[in-house]
């Protein structure tokens, strides 16, 4: 195994690990002036536990993959694709997050 590829044999048999259908798991990588960067592709069915509950098993995939790339002097990216069949609505164009209101306890207390 070349020295360059260890994060993409790094993230595959992390990603093999986790999912129900390793033989599905695919991961391409690319590298340019930004980095390098890794696109896994994965089962339908296995996207969840890519994901994680609100992201953190992406979060902590991506986070050991930095460290890796730390390691072997190269900025690292992960994008998971969607794979088709995908049950996830996806969010209109240009919408975003709509942050919660702050709540201010004496009103709150006042409504009571």
């Amino acid at each position: 195994m070349a020295k360059t590829q260890v994060d993409q044999e790094f993230l595959t048999f992390l990603v093999q690990s986790l999912v129900d259908n390793p033989d599905d798991v695919t991961v391409d990588r690319k590298v340019d002036e930004m980095g390098v960067l890794l696109t896994l592709k994965v089962n339908a069915a296995d996207m969840a536990q890519i994901i994680g509950r609100q992201g953190a098993t992406a979060h902590a995939i991506r986070s050991l993959l930095r460290i890796v790339g730390l390691k072997n002097n190269a900025r690292v990216n992960l994008k998971i694709e969607e794979p088709e069949g995908s049950t996830r609505v996806p969010r209109p164009e240009g919408s975003t997050r709509v942050p919660r209101k702050s709540v201010d306890v004496e009103s709150a207390v006042g409504d009571l």
